[in-house]
């Protein structure tokens, strides 16, 4: 692509809007060939991005989701042992007895079950999302570091695997931990924040085309508000729009303070925070706006 201005219009044929720091990062991700680090609460569009991006340069995403406990096995490849004791059995029906050939067989191409990042490396192109890292140990994080670095892997029994040209890879984190600084520094670093107002009206009206411009606006006046209070799990955009849309699938094209409590769930998770909600004065937030 020629520009992040470029990067900003193919995302956002996408319906993903960026702003003008986020464009420069996916477009420097894009020209330099390294990871975006994409840092911020839970529900602000980082997944979202990666999403975006596939569908922005057509290649497929790749996921994986990271959690406590993944090991190389598990995100790089593995062996599939079942086919490979089916294949050995095969060979001792027949009467195969050389041990070296049999070993060789065991250990080729078709029993390796390719984990996603060795997909990533594999497929051309490919957008690779490494999704909550910050779940991940610290031995995770080290291995993943030194695959990025060299866009390449060993495996023992087959040889070195390199990627043509590196994926686009995208990482994201909820900061539940801190990253450790060699990782980030292999990286671009964009920090997500919640959109203004105006921002989170334009992202709910463009996913949700068929919400009324009124309901839109009411539900993100809402949602900004509930941020503005001391929840244990503050609503992101992904929850903006799941409000939206559960009020728009029970017939509504406007929301009245009654209406909002009684769908407090489609956008608050935690009972404290529920009933937090309902102490609020959502009528008076509704009459600013308008309602």
């Amino acid at each position: 692509m020629e520009g992040p201005e470029q990067v900003r219009n193919r995302l956002e044929k996408t319906g993903y809007l960026v702003d003008d720091g986020l464009a420069a990062a996916c477009f420097l991700a894009l020209g330099l060939h390294r990871p975006l680090f994409c840092e911020g609460d839970a529900g602000v569009g980082k997944t979202a991005l990666a999403a975006a991006l596939a569908e922005a340069l057509d290649a497929p995403l790749i996921r994986l989701q990271c959690h406590e406990g993944i090991d190389a096995s598990q995100a790089l490849y593995d062996w599939d042992f079942p086919r490979q004791l089916l294949h050995l059995r095969a060979a001792e029906a027949a009467g195969i007895t050389d041990a070296d050939r049999l070993e060789g067989e065991l250990y080729d191409r078709r029993f390796l079950i390719a984990r996603p990042l060795l997909r990533a490396l594999q497929t051309l192109p490919s957008v690779l999302l490494v999704d909550e890292i910050d779940r991940a140990d610290d031995e995770f994080e080290a291995f993943l570091l030194e695959l990025l670095s060299e866009f390449a892997v060993t495996i023992p029994e087959l040889g070195t695997v390199r990627a043509e040209v590196p994926p686009v890879v995208v990482l994201t984190s909820n900061r539940t931990r801190e990253v450790h600084d060699a990782l980030k520094r292999r990286c671009l670093y964009h920090w997500f924040d919640h959109p203004s107002f105006a921002r989170e009206l334009a992202i709910v009206r463009r996913r949700l085309p068929r919400v009324s411009a009124r309901l839109a606006e009411q539900v993100t006046a809402l949602v900004q508000a509930l941020r503005a209070e001391d929840l244990v799990k503050p609503p992101g955009v992904a929850e903006t729009i799941d409000w939206a849309e559960a009020l728009d699938a029970l017939g509504a094209s406007e929301v009245d303070a009654d209406l909002a409590v009684a769908t407090l769930g489609s956008v608050l998770k935690y009972r404290e925070d529920t009933e937090r909600a309902r102490g609020l004065d959502l009528a008076a937030v509704l009459a600013a706006h308008g309602a």
